[in-house]
């Protein structure tokens, strides 16, 4: 694992934003972050993993999906993590996650849909094949990895809920309860964390629902036991440790649009020519790499460009 250089763009990261956000709660919601200081080795101050619980899945071709590049060591993505329910720091969800109990969990499917319901996950992943992914993901605060990920397309499971002809977009909750996530405790975000989809863009092939990493149980600090992954779109649309899916109407209000709106937009798209508001994001730091790599459009992904034909990507961000 390569240290991050310590000369980097020293610049105020998002925590800066949330401890603000704990001082000035009924003021300060929209105040700014920065760009994430990569000044220490991913998780060097984090405990020792516990084996993982099961194994899912074994090695396999890539898939028409898959990226060619190398995959982010296995501990490197299960220490360095952006998760606030548990903390604001990168290895704050490998220290504090233990907490979370992922079995029973249930999975609610309503709003405009034809058969709304509440299922077991156990019951719900007996539905569909599970896959392998290797995606890229790309963090808003500049840095990256490659992943692979196992799961079931989001296609999937929006099409057995049959949506209504007035479904228009995809509202995903993530659980709240503060008692197994000690981050909750202080009102950094407006909780439940909450995230949204055009419905064009969650029945794209690539939106996936994972529960699974590197063939191993998805690990409680990276978003167990379900989570959505939409690789083309910065991390944190990519939402953890869901158990509501909600298709709406109107587009839905999400988490970090409400807490700094002129600086996460709903859409989110990696996109190299609009920068952050105090940032570029021209180029990334891939973890475990040393320098920095230029950002593509789309983060590589050009297949889902056609969903934004027309649109101004820069207002539209």
């Amino acid at each position: 694992m390569t240290d991050p250089d310590p000369r980097e763009d020293r610049r105020l990261d998002r925590r800066a934003f949330i401890r603000n956000a704990t001082l000035f709660t009924a003021t300060a919601a929209g105040l700014g972050a920065g760009l994430e200081l990569l000044t220490r080795r991913p998780g060097a101050d984090a405990q020792t993993l516990p084996e993982p619980v099961a194994q899912v899945r074994r090695p396999r071709p890539l898939g028409p999906y898959d990226t060619k590049e190398a995959v982010t060591p296995y501990r490197s993505v299960t220490t360095y993590n952006n998760f606030y329910e548990f903390g604001l720091d990168k290895g704050d969800p490998a220290r504090n996650a233990g907490s979370l109990r992922t079995r029973p969990w249930t999975v609610t499917i309503d709003g405009e849909v034809k058969a709304p319901r509440t299922v077991d996950l156990d019951t719900l992943q007996s539905w569909f094949p599970l896959e392998d992914r290797v995606y890229r993901m790309r963090c808003v605060e500049g840095w990256s990895m490659v992943i692979p990920w196992m799961g079931f397309p989001l296609a999937a499971l929006i099409r057995r809920a049959d949506p209504t002809g007035a479904a228009r977009y995809v509202k995903f909750t993530a659980l709240h309860d503060p008692e197994q996530m000690p981050g909750q405790r202080r009102p950094v975000l407006d909780w439940p964390y909450v995230e949204g989809l055009r419905l064009d863009e969650a029945l794209h092939p690539l939106a996936f629902m994972a529960v699974g990493i590197e063939g191993r149980v998805l690990p409680n600090q990276n978003g167990a036991p379900l989570r959505l992954v939409v690789p083309w779109k910065y991390g944190f649309k990519s939402i953890k440790s869901v158990v509501r899916i909600t298709l709406t109407r109107e587009m839905p209000r999400t988490t970090w649009a409400l807490a700094a709106p002129s600086e996460y937009g709903f859409y989110a798209n990696v996109n190299p020519q609009v920068p952050h508001p105090r940032w570029s994001q021209a180029t990334e730091r891939r973890i475990g790499e040393g320098g920095r790599r230029p950002t593509l459009l789309f983060n590589g992904y050009t297949q889902v460009a056609d969903l934004y034909r027309g649109l101004d990507l820069r207002r539209n961000f």
